[in-house]
């Protein structure tokens, strides 16, 4: 049985948790100040799709194919990218609070997050090759094996990455943001 593709819709103020997003393909949909925490959209893909002010904690993402997609202003605590459909992932976050979200063993290359909260988000061994991170708080952030080259911390705050354990060619930081990188070595800088 084929999934219905639907195309040009706007959704507001709807709870997911409540009434079930019909499995489907949706491409260029907005979905406004909507509530997905917990709920289960697996197997669904969004394409060119906006997320504006919903939440999406904890939302189950099985399988999610999600392609050319913004999240702007949205709570999106605990999520788990890494359950989505690998293929053409790609998304842009602006204003969201991403705490406790995994991004583990991801190819990120070229993403962008704006202005968003990522205390203990996990980026082990993620590919964020040309990725940005602009005025980004990055508290307990994990980066382990991680692929930073010319990855963009420059106004990133909070962040402990070990140059011993990730790849940061061409990586660029602030003066001030780059004692970031000496947190392990335990040593005052003054």
């Amino acid at each position: 049985m084929n999934n219905p593709f639907i195309m040009d819709q706007t959704y507001k103020g709807i709870d997911y948790t409540i009434n079930k997003l019909p499995k489907g393909e949706y491409e260029n949909c907005v979905f406004e100040s909507c509530s997905f925490s917990k709920a289960d959209i697996a197997n669904v893909s969004f394409m060119e799709c906006t997320f504006i002010e919903c939440d999406l904690s904890n939302v189950h993402l099985k399988n999610t194919a999600i392609k050319e997609s913004e999240f702007e202003n949205c709570k999106m605590l605990g999520v788990r990218f890494d359950h989505c459909n690998p293929f053409l992932l790609s998304f842009k976050f602006v204003g969201c609070t991403l705490n406790l979200s995994s991004f583990h063993k991801l190819t990120l290359k070229n993403m962008v997050f704006s202005n968003c909260k990522l205390h203990q988000a996990d980026f082990s061994e993620s590919d964020l090759s040309n990725a940005k991170f602009d005025n980004c708080d990055l508290k307990e952030a994990i980066f382990e094996n991680s692929i930073l080259l010319k990855t963009d911390f420059r106004s990133a705050i909070n962040f402990n990455i070990d140059p011993e354990n990730n790849k940061l060619k061409k990586a660029k930081f602030s003066k001030e943001g780059a004692l970031g990188l000496l947190l392990k070595y335990n040593i005052d800088i003054e």
